[in-house]
């Protein structure tokens, strides 16, 4: 078999449009709704319980926060069947749309919503709704863009177009913890508490007309185009046929939830309010990690080319294991060169964690049920390693009086996570076509090659 030629970002996919509108329409808008849903994680480390939540004291106030928080990540499974639904019935294209509109506006209507002090106890329940409308908003998101680079893409560059999809969060992620800086910068505690943290939420009007008008331009994905056979249930379908390849692959992206959220969200708030390290520190080890997570995400995601999905997750799942342990000793320390090698450091690993992804995970799938596949399989493992992961370390830390079992906790997920992993097929090289029917979830099978 002669591998196919290498392609350019600009060269024609396999269906004859270019690459290059297909990426860049991938990367905005995950960049726009990861932005969107990681800006609540960092105001509620920075103090949202002062706002929502004021009688319930400092630790109080965080657990609500980041209850709220967790809130979104049940709504994303809802919102990857609801939205894979369509994707697989309607089209990849006006899902992707209808998901980024939702989630813009349910972010914007929190920068508009009145505090615990103008509205009382209406005031945390609507955020409770807009925060889950924002959790159906991502659910549909991530999967139909990893469709629009994997159904594009050549399969023998399929991680490395998969890519472009990884980086969507690490830059937004790196534009969330920027705007939060600069409003840190320039404005005081008081003024950030009474409207500044409302600033980044407003901004994303903005962004979001910016990728409405970056996707309103792509064309539909050659592979959907060409199923003839579209699923009538595609939820039922999945949960029927695909259901064990669903939990172990979730289960398999797990522990890269768990130390996404521990690193960014927990750590800042442990950071800055119990260990006294400054909040800009923190913010500016984010930043800076997030660019060192997208070149993580780009290299691994290239590697998986050639060294396989599977291997390669294998590989950064057990170096997740050890820098679990490490993490919150390092941090523990209140050294800036050490607490810049624990935040960092985790967000490397975590790049790596996560390259591959984006291609993994539609080869797992058929094309008449991929978009609810891929959605639910992502979102499945945000809900058990991103929503319970603040709540159970911040509960450990206040039963403890130290961070060192929250460790020992997220190492825990690293091995089930690795477990999952090992259970799983070998994708690379894979065919996407309408042809390609059978699931590849066999205990160490081989996936279909393409010819």
């Amino acid at each position: 078999m002669t591998p196919a030629p290498a392609r350019t970002p600009d060269a024609p996919s396999p269906g004859g449009a270019s690459l290059r509108p297909v990426a860049v329409a991938a990367l905005i808008g995950t960049t726009i709704e990861y932005y969107d849903f990681f800006i609540y994680g960092t105001a509620a480390a920075l103090g949202f319980g002062r706002v929502f939540f004021p009688e319930l004291g400092r630790t109080g106030g965080l657990l609500a926060s980041f209850s709220v928080y967790a809130v979104a990540f049940a709504g994303r499974p809802l919102g990857a069947l609801l939205f894979g639904h369509f994707g697989d019935r309607l089209g990849r294209k006006a899902t992707l749309v209808a998901s980024l509109l939702l989630m813009g506006l349910s972010t914007v209507a929190v920068g508009l919503l009145p505090g615990y002090g103008a509205w009382g106890f209406w005031s945390p329940a609507a955020l409770v709704l807009l925060r889950t409308l924002q959790g159906f908003g991502l659910g549909g998101e991530w999967g139909g863009a990893a469709l629009l680079l994997a159904e594009n893409a050549p399969p023998d560059r399929r991680g490395r177009y998969g890519a472009y999809l990884q980086l969507g969060p690490c830059a937004g992620f790196f534009l969330a913890t920027g705007v939060f800086l600069l409003l840190s910068e320039t404005l005081g505690e008081q003024t950030f508490g009474s409207w500044g943290w409302r600033v980044p939420f407003l901004a994303s009007s903005g962004l979001v007309a910016v990728g409405l008008f970056v996707r309103m331009r792509i064309t539909e994905t050659p592979v959907f185009a060409d199923e003839r056979e579209r699923a009538k249930a595609p939820a039922l379908e999945v949960l029927r046929e695909h259901g064990r390849t669903v939990l172990l692959a979730g289960g398999g992206t797990m522990v890269g939830y768990a130390l996404f959220y521990l690193t960014t969200t927990f750590s800042l708030a442990y950071a800055t309010e119990q260990l006294g390290v400054g909040r800009n520190l923190m913010l500016a080890l984010l930043m800076g990690g997030a660019v060192l997570k997208g070149a993580a995400a780009w290299c691994s995601a290239g590697l998986s080319d050639r060294w396989g999905r599977r291997r390669t997750l294998q590989f950064a799942t057990v170096v997740s294991i050890g820098w679990a342990l490490l993490l919150f000793p390092l941090l523990e320390t209140v050294r800036p060169p050490l607490v810049a090698l624990a935040v960092v450091g985790a967000l490397v690993v975590l790049g790596c964690l996560f390259g591959p992804v984006a291609a993994y995970l539609p080869e797992l799938f058929p094309t008449r049920v991929r978009y609810t596949g891929a959605s639910l399989t992502y979102n499945i493992g945000g809900v058990v390693g991103g929503a319970t992961a603040p709540l159970v370390a911040t509960r450990l830390t206040g039963t403890y009086g130290t961070a060192e079992p929250v460790g020992w906790y997220l190492a825990g997920l690293g091995v089930v996570s690795l477990l999952c992993l090992c259970a799983l097929a070998e994708t690379r090289g894979s065919t996407l076509d309408a042809r390609s029917r059978r699931a590849l979830g066999g205990v160490g099978g081989t996936a279909a090659r393409g010819s």
